[in-house]
């Protein structure tokens, strides 16, 4: 049974690394040869300490993640967040790894919004807006600098220091980033990223220019919500996986228009496999709803198990 810390992962992880994986987690969504079960949600004796279990199967994947945030670590000197990944054996079901992946996690995600935007944003995408200056916010900015030459940063948040040191924290990368109120955020930016646990949207849908790349992906249990339904109704719609998406994604909450035909939502790995349309012209309005589904997971466990094996 392969093993690999918190440490080890965290130390083993890239934006390359996760990009790739999750790449190929996308594609194996969109494919028969996979399988993505609903997830379960759950909590501990504190209703604020919850956790979701993610699982599925692709060729020669099987296994879970469970995914926990814990209110009270940052008082025991812990992160909230945090995840493990456990890979079965294939043909027996016995454990074949055990993968710590807390910061791994961060990565993840951020990675499969950046193959996404490198599909469905316009090339030349310089403004990048983020809601939320949390922990996921900065592996956002990072990974969509990599594929866009992003020049400023505008962080929509609270008032508060850790906002004024993720803004600080930004600029030490070398982009111009400032703190901007919700409406000029979303007129200016040509990606804007909402990274928070809003059970309302968080701007209005008049705000958003033509050309602009939008990616929700705080909306990942029912009743979240950060974008307004006016937008879903017209705009292009993509997503990691549609069935998921429905249920615990963004687009919960236009679920009838999309079961009734009215609205079509187009999983991103088709468009990376050429089955389906991405971007179609500079001047098209594009959501991608990124749920998060757990073959994101076990494709970069496999890929942490290879780059350790690889520094033997």
């Amino acid at each position: 049974m392969i093993y690999i810390s918190e440490e080890e992962s965290a130390a083993l992880v890239t934006h390359e690394l996760a990009f790739e994986a999750a790449r190929q987690a996308l594609v194996a969504a969109a494919s028969k040869q996979s399988g993505v079960f609903p997830a379960v949600l759950g909590r501990s004796r504190e209703a604020t300490n919850t956790f979701s279990i993610k699982s599925g199967w692709s060729d020669n994947l099987t296994g879970v993640k469970i995914g926990s945030f814990w209110s009270g670590n940052p008082a025991r000197g812990l992160p909230r967040h945090n995840s493990t990944i456990v890979l079965l054996d294939q043909h027996t079901g016995r454990l074949a790894a055990v993968v710590e992946a807390g910061k791994v996690n961060a990565y993840r995600t951020a990675a499969a919004d950046a193959v996404a935007a490198d599909l469905l944003a316009r090339k030349q995408a310089k403004v990048l807006a983020i809601f939320g200056a949390g922990n996921q916010a900065g592996f956002e900015v990072r990974a969509l600098a990599r594929i866009r030459p992003i020049e400023t940063v505008l962080v929509v948040a609270r008032p508060s220091p850790r906002r004024d040191a993720f803004v600080e924290r930004v600029n030490d990368w070398g982009l111009k980033a400032r703190a901007v109120s919700a409406e000029e955020a979303v007129r200016t930016a040509d990606i804007v990223v909402t990274a928070t646990p809003s059970p309302e949207p968080l701007f209005d849908a008049a705000w958003v220019e033509p050309g602009t790349h939008i990616v929700s992906m705080g909306s990942d249990a029912p009743g979240k919500r950060e974008l307004p339904s006016q937008l879903l109704s017209s705009v292009s719609l993509f997503c990691d996986l549609p069935s998921q998406s429905l249920e615990i994604g963004e687009f919960q909450h236009v679920r009838d228009a999309i079961d009734a035909g009215v609205l079509a939502v187009t999983p991103i790995g088709d468009v990376i496999e050429k089955r389906s349309p991405g971007r179609r012209f500079d001047n098209e309005i594009i959501v991608f709803d990124s749920s998060g589904i757990s073959l994101q997971d076990l494709y970069m466990a496999e890929a942490l198990i290879r780059a350790k094996a690889s520094h033997r």
